[in-house]
């Protein structure tokens, strides 16, 4: 069987490439991975051998960051750490029969640049930003080349887009990162009305925005209602509990004994508690009636499940106010945010009418999630991706082409 290459340019496509890497091992091929910005740790947890050393930067690769962020990339070493992973990827290209790109216009660079036969996942891209889809110079250059076999987008108005512009043709099969959580979806459905909170995983910015999130629970904790209400933080290994107990020891939340249940904590500020866990974002997701969200593929998925999204504006470098407003228009109507807003107290306050008010839709308003659950489809797609996925690349693959 050919053996393939995986790129990937992200934390969220790291986890896309690692789930089509899982089916492509499963089809017979030999699969190791090259993660462009970050440790790779999506493919560590499905055992696909990752190629050189990795190292983490604070932003989360080039995009909609701050201007404080793209500094911090130079000179955090971003740009020179990148010229490294594509010499890199130059010098062991002939060990590869192909190259599968998850990301944007670097991987895909990359993998032009190393003359090889590409197959590509465009989920950094999509035409619901700005109704046409604009690539960056000369991303339709590499897409327009023989060597890029396949292309596959994250929606089917990105395909239908591309397609019209590239004259090629352009797929939606779905998107990867959802598949884990279709056959699960329903196992979750009980009585208790529950919340997820996402502060994202770029460490140091996960702490101010998981700060940010508390200071909307400590506004809410003055509304009874609330105390009905189950909260709980999905948090990354970067962000220990030591460092947890410290910034609810400062606002004077009150620390409840560790509980039998591994990777959680409570806390409690008046009548009104959270809990804390690590490694369980998904089962966290899927009991979750509504998000409160601050991250990138967090938010992507619990729309993908017909959860509606609060969304609350941070600081950066990554979740800045204009990733945001992306973000809302890539996934649609079903993500909430307070945009206009004079300072911290008004966007606060702002946030948690939107959480009242979805909560009403919720619980009142049948038609709402019949509506989100439609959106779910549209912007996400339906289940099976990496499979549909990959056996669309099989085709080409037996045919031959890259030997």
């Amino acid at each position: 069987m050919s053996k393939i290459l995986i790129l990937s340019n992200g934390h969220g496509e790291d986890l896309s490439g690692s789930l089509i890497a899982k089916q492509f091992v499963k089809g017979g091929y030999s699969v190791n991975a090259l993660p462009i910005v970050g440790k790779g740790n999506h493919y560590e947890k499905e055992k696909i051998k990752i190629i050189g050393k990795t190292k983490e930067f604070s932003t989360g690769g080039i995009g909609y960051n701050s201007f404080k962020g793209r500094i911090i990339e130079i000179f955090g070493g971003e740009i020179l750490y990148l010229l490294k992973r594509l010499y890199l990827t130059y010098k062991i290209r002939k060990k590869y029969d192909y190259f599968f790109v998850v990301g944007d216009i670097v991987p895909i660079f990359f993998a032009w640049i190393c003359k090889k036969e590409f197959f590509t996942y465009l989920v950094a891209y999509s035409s619901h930003y700005e109704g046409k889809l604009k690539l960056p110079w000369p991303s339709k250059f590499f897409l327009l080349s023989q060597k890029a076999r396949k292309i596959y987008t994250r929606d089917s108005l990105t395909a239908n887009d591309l397609t019209f512009q590239l004259k090629k043709k352009v797929s939606f099969l779905g998107n990867p990162f959802m598949d884990k959580f279709f056959p699960r979806s329903r196992e979750f459905n009980t009585s208790e009305f529950s919340i997820g909170l996402f502060p994202g995983s770029r460490f140091p910015e996960i702490i101010d925005n998981f700060v940010l999130i508390l200071e909307v629970l400590e506004t809410l904790s003055d509304l009874r209602y609330f105390q009905k209400i189950e909260f709980n933080f999905a948090i990354v290994n970067a962000l220990s509990s030591l460092k947890i107990k410290e910034i609810f020891d400062k606002r004077r939340w009150l620390y409840l004994e560790k509980t039998k249940e591994k990777h959680l904590l409570k806390f409690r500020y008046k009548s009104l508690e959270v809990n804390i866990y690590w490694n369980n974002f998904e089962k966290i997701l899927l009991k979750s009636r509504c998000c409160i969200s601050m991250a990138g593929t967090a938010a992507e998925q619990a729309i993908g499940l017909g959860k509606p999204v609060i969304q609350i504006e941070g600081k950066g470098p990554q979740f800045t106010k204009s990733f945001a407003e992306a973000q809302r228009r890539l996934l649609g109507k079903y993500v909430f945010c307070a945009s206009n807003y004079k300072d911290k107290n008004d966007q606060i306050n702002q946030t948690i009418k939107l959480i009242i008010k979805v909560i009403y839709l919720i619980k009142l308003n049948k038609r709402f999630i019949i509506s989100c659950n439609e959106n779910a489809k549209k912007r996400l797609g339906k289940n099976k991706a990496c499979l549909n996925m990959v056996d669309d690349m099989n085709i080409v693959m037996k045919n031959g082409y890259g030997k």
